[in-house]
């Protein structure tokens, strides 16, 4: 009792000290009450620290409440109001609260203008930003190194990385955070070289990296492409955390190297240190999906549901998880996490659509979408990109139709399926109108028009327009070849396909499996068999089935009995339980008058027991039965 009888300023300045640091809002408003008590509530500097106090323990409107009673807020009041907005993300009204303590003629300390810059910089306020900086040196707080701190890092955000770099030269006495400030203005601007050279610098300087800087550096690297400079440098990092594991995992996902991506992955958690999140469990889970690793996605999936609460890990990393499932194969699973996921989520919706896509259940993804309509969920234009490419031409043409309406969905993605769906569906005008009406292309809106031209035959079109995708500036990549081979295929360009097969080393590029497939094709068709043998015989891996397919489908139609006898023991070699393959050796046997090789071969199927299978059509599958078809095209037009 004897504390609250000669209870002074300084001790409600230290008990209210004591609950902000225990983070007990109950006791701050106990010695609330004593202060109002004691009378000390009517003492500025009382009145200011309970302030203070209140927004450091995030009861905001108790702050609010005792601010406005303050007769002449000074710095400290406001810095604690400008310090709740600053942490809860209200950064408007930190810019707002920030000008109203101007037009008080309460001057600015370097305490304020890091909130304000943040503010700034999160908003992409540079104009503002600007402002604040002028105000930064009439407050001679320009040597203050957490003001400079938040300039570089305010500048960096707003894309003005010259004047965080001018901030950044002008310090006198630079930290740590600086550099990270200044490295992750670069990464930010896209400017990764430049954060890459400012690592020697700094060492240079005296300062070495910390695990912030190096993660920063292995960012930089992932998005030059410089994988293995990436990896020497997680090798480098004494105790990598998550955020380093995750940027070199999720960046060689984004490349496609999933077999690498996986590697890693299993590396971080042999190491038994760090624990995957479920950023982590994403990352990795699409790259199972695209390599169809099964086992260690259900490894995953039991490791997430394990250690994260479900809520958490369906949400964050679920449509990774039921797309792996589609891709595999495994539709009761991919159901199943779906069940889990949040329905209100158009990502949700659009991983299920995926999902049946991957499936090959055209009419299910259909199904889903009108689904996904009836239930009021706003879709996106990855739902629509996913969706176009199993839709036939009156349910293509009726989103078409409601995109050309709605234009926040006319993006590039949704353009390049559009002119998918269009080639697929045999209206390649149609594809060539949108390709040539839009404003922006991006490299697959190339190779889609050039695949599209190789579907139907056009192959000087398609070669035309590869010509005008270089003088356009963009450079051809893998997919761009074997669309275009493709088309030399379909289209009896042998010589020109030839040209173009040897011309992949100049463009960086090294001729792999299908492309050699997409030349062997071509020959093949053209009736040089021979010379497609050669090719097979140069390929730099074993050729597939695909393949040796080609070359026995072009034997059979040019009579060749020798290089079909080739090509269908290869076959068989690949599949030995296809029975068919074994059917059509002995017939070919038998055609060319070989009979005893023809009765070899069937005694080798009868003695393996194997049956030739009834035919059969693949019209009966689940993605092309008509029933309610018609049903669904006016459901979706009703929809839309």
């Amino acid at each position: 009792m004897r504390i609250w009888q000669s209870f002074s300023p300084l001790q409600a300045n230290n008990l209210l000290q004591l609950c902000c640091d225990s983070g007990s809002l109950a006791q701050c408003k106990q010695v609330h009450q004593r202060i109002v008590q004691h009378g000390l509530h009517v003492d500025p500097f009382v009145a200011t620290k309970l302030t203070q106090s209140y927004a450091d323990l995030d009861d905001f409107a108790s702050a609010k409440k005792l601010f406005r009673k303050l007769l002449r807020p000074n710095v400290f009041a406001w810095t604690a109001i400008l310090a709740y907005c600053s942490r809860n993300g209200m950064f408007g009204d930190c810019l707002g609260t920030y000008c109203e303590m101007k037009l008080k003629g309460v001057v600015p300390d370097g305490y304020v203008f890091p909130k304000i810059l943040r503010a700034c910089a999160q908003l992409g306020c540079s104009e503002v930003g600007a402002f604040v900086h002028k105000d930064v040196i009439v407050c001679a707080c320009e040597s203050n190194v957490q003001v400079c701190n938040s300039l570089i890092d305010m500048y960096g955000k707003c894309g003005d990385v010259e004047c965080a770099r001018q901030v950044f030269d002008q310090m006198c006495g630079r930290d740590l955070l600086s550099w990270n400030s200044m490295i992750s203005g670069y990464i930010w601007n896209g400017l990764h070289s430049s954060a890459v050279e400012l690592l020697p610098v700094m060492r240079l300087d005296g300062l070495g990296p910390d695990i912030v800087t190096w993660n920063l550096v292995m960012d930089a690297y992932c998005q030059m492409g410089l994988f293995d400079e990436a990896r020497n440098v997680l090798r480098q990092i004494k105790e990598p955390n998550i955020i380093s594991w995750t940027t070199l995992i999720s960046g060689y996902t984004k490349i496609g190297k999933h077999k690498t991506s996986l590697e890693v992955f299993l590396d971080m958690v042999n190491t038994g240190k760090v624990y995957p999140d479920v950023r982590t469990l994403s990352s990795a889970l699409t790259s199972c999906r695209h390599i169809g690793a099964l086992v260690i996605g259900k490894e995953i999936h039991a490791h997430g549901i394990k250690t994260e609460s479900r809520s958490l890990f369906y949400n964050s990393a679920g449509a990774a998880l039921l797309t792996m499932y589609a891709k595999c194969g495994k539709i009761q699973e991919a159901r199943s996490v779906f069940k889990q996921m949040d329905k209100s989520d158009f990502v949700t919706w659009n991983a299920m659509i995926l999902g049946f896509v991957d499936l090959g259940y055209g009419n299910s993804a259909i199904d889903c979408f009108i689904e996904m309509l009836n239930l009021g969920i706003a879709f996106d234009q990855i739902t629509l990109s996913t969706l176009l490419p199993v839709c036939d031409l009156t349910m293509g043409k009726q989103i078409h139709a409601y995109i050309q309406k709605n234009r926040s969905l006319s993006g590039v993605i949704v353009w390049n399926a559009l002119i998918h769906m269009y080639s697929k569906r045999g209206c390649i005008q149609s594809a060539t109108s949108i390709f040539s009406n839009m404003g922006t292309k991006d490299l697959i809106s190339w190779n889609s028009l050039i695949g599209g031209f190789g579907m139907h035959g056009h192959g000087e079109a398609a070669l035309q327009l590869l010509q005008e995708m270089k003088v356009s500036g963009f450079l051809p990549n893998s997919v761009t070849f074997t669309s275009a081979l493709s088309a030399c295929s379909h289209s009896g360009l042998v010589n020109e396909g030839l040209r173009l097969f040897n011309s992949m080393p100049s463009f960086g590029l090294t001729p792999t499996l299908e492309h050699f497939a997409c030349v062997v094709d071509m020959l093949a068709r053209a009736g040089q068999l021979e010379d497609a043998v050669e090719l097979i015989r140069k390929m730099p891996s074993l050729p597939d089935k695909r393949t040796w397919g080609a070359l026995l489908a072009a034997c059979q139609a040019y009579h060749n009995v020798d290089v079909a006898c080739l090509a269908a023991e290869a076959l068989i070699r690949l599949e030995p339980d296809h029975a068919g393959h074994y059917v059509t050796l002995a017939n070919i046997y038998a055609k060319a008058g070989r009979w005893h090789d023809a009765v070899r071969v069937r005694k080798v199927m009868e003695g393996q027991k194997l049956v030739k299978p009834f035919g059969y059509s693949w019209v009966e599958g689940e993605d092309q039965r008509d029933d309610g078809r018609s049903d669904r095209r006016s459901d979706l037009s009703c929809a839309l």
